[in-house]
């Protein structure tokens, strides 16, 4: 073969992460052919599962999300089966479905049922489709349920070794952690990769995330008349010591890079009623002392040693009280940071050889601040993992979410080439 030799000078000087892209074999062709020609099959079950309204707390809700999700992959030849979580934890469960083979790589996809908010209403306007968990992540279960549609449709599922675990409770993990993710850890024991779909961002793929710890106050004062505040013996109240808390957490650990601490609910007054971390009521006179402050909220944190120096720092803080009261803070662990490893990166290298070999052009990393807690987390320590492989759109986490309709065929061509290519 003959190459011009100003061809070939530029060739040699490409930058060293420039990946050519190469055609797509004929398999991979018929592959975006069934996926271009079922788009609008792909937006109807997209809208069949936002209606459903599925917080993490609905748990019949979730339940039905569920149901729907094990009929199409029912469909699509995988055994399911629904693994009920213990009354007391107060959460629905998760979908496990699987498909038995011999060859290829063993790739473990994760989606999650639950949503933050419930179904309210939808629509689809112009781009968007409108709804709770439309973007987050209704839209990624989508994607690989219409990507495996498309692997079935020339026969490229047969021999493969797949594991899905769609979660019901992402959202809000129920606890304890050892039986909420204990069949998340064996499916991803037994895989060799890890594909989670939460929510795409831009042209990015994430092979890092923060993790997600939660903490709560508990602080008392002295209740007495309002003339007597800041006095030796009434002391400065259990709603000023909340405030001086907060405002040296605000201050002391703000600095840390990659580290955010939220105070989402916070009550005090004298009759304080503490349904559960996340409901609360108060009450109280604005000539009474308040004797009681309640304040719950998470901590997002980029490794172990992070989360162990604000801890601390915050102990430090809770412990110098204000006259006549006290205060104690406790914390529970949520979700572990996911760190970025060599064997994610090279993985991360596949999915851009695909993105370009696609046309659509170079796969970024996206920092890790710029992700929360995730599920792939429980499985990247010990497997290569990406997450970000779901759907583009905007408002998660509130009642202005949407998922970009246009983007939907880009990322199922994406992930079902990625699944070919892993799997042969």
């Amino acid at each position: 073969m003959i190459i011009h030799r100003a061809a070939l000078a530029c060739l040699l000087f490409l930058p060293a992460s420039f990946t050519l892209a190469a055609p797509l074999s004929p398999d991979e062709t018929k592959l975006v052919s069934y996926i271009a020609a079922h788009r609008e099959a792909l937006l109807t079950d997209l809208e069949q599962s936002v209606a459903i309204s599925s917080l993490t707390e609905d748990l019949a809700g979730v339940q039905r999300c569920g149901a729907l999700a094990r009929t199409q992959l029912d469909e699509l030849g995988f055994a399911t089966r629904w693994i009920d979580m213990p009354a007391e934890m107060k959460r629905a469960g998760h979908l496990i479905a699987e498909r038995t083979g011999t060859h290829g790589k063993r790739l473990l996809l994760i989606g999650h049922l639950d949503t933050v908010l419930p179904s309210l209403s939808q629509r689809r306007e112009g781009g968007k489709l409108w709804g709770s968990g439309s973007q987050d992540m209704k839209g990624g279960n989508i994607i690989v349920i219409h990507a495996l549609r498309a692997l079935q449709s020339i026969g490229a599922l047969d021999g493969t070794r797949l594991i899905i675990v769609f979660t019901g409770d992402e959202e809000s993990a129920g606890h304890p952690l050892e039986i909420s993710r204990r069949d998340l850890l064996e499916a991803g024991h037994r895989s060799d990769y890890a594909l989670a779909f939460e929510a795409a961002v831009r042209d990015t793929i994430t092979i890092a995330r923060r993790g997600a710890s939660s903490w709560k106050l508990d602080i008392t004062g002295v209740q007495a008349h309002s003339a007597g505040i800041f006095s030796p013996a009434a002391g400065d109240g259990a709603v000023f010591e909340a405030v001086r808390i907060l405002n040296e957490f605000r201050e002391k650990l703000r600095a840390e890079d990659g580290l955010t601490f939220n105070p989402a609910l916070i009550v005090g007054g004298t009759d304080v009623d503490l349904t559960d971390p996340t409901h609360a009521s108060a009450g109280g006179k604005t000539n009474v002392i308040a004797n009681r402050a309640f304040v719950s909220g998470d901590l997002r944190f980029q490794t172990d040693e992070q989360l162990r120096r604000a801890r601390a720092l915050m102990k430090e803080i809770v412990a110098h009280n204000l006259p006549r009261t006290s205060a104690t803070i406790t914390f529970e662990d949520s979700y572990p940071a996911m760190a970025p490893t060599a064997e994610s990166r090279a993985l991360s290298a596949e999915l851009d050889r695909v993105s370009r070999d696609l046309g659509f052009g170079e796969v970024k990393l996206l920092d890790a601040k710029q992700r929360g807690a995730g599920d792939v987390s429980f499985v990247a320590p010990f497997i290569p993992s990406l997450d970000g492989l779901g759907a583009r759109g905007e408002g998660s986490h509130t009642p202005n979410e949407f998922a970009d309709i246009a983007s939907f065929p880009e990322l199922v061509e994406r992930t079902a080439i990625l699944i070919y290519r892993l799997t042969r």
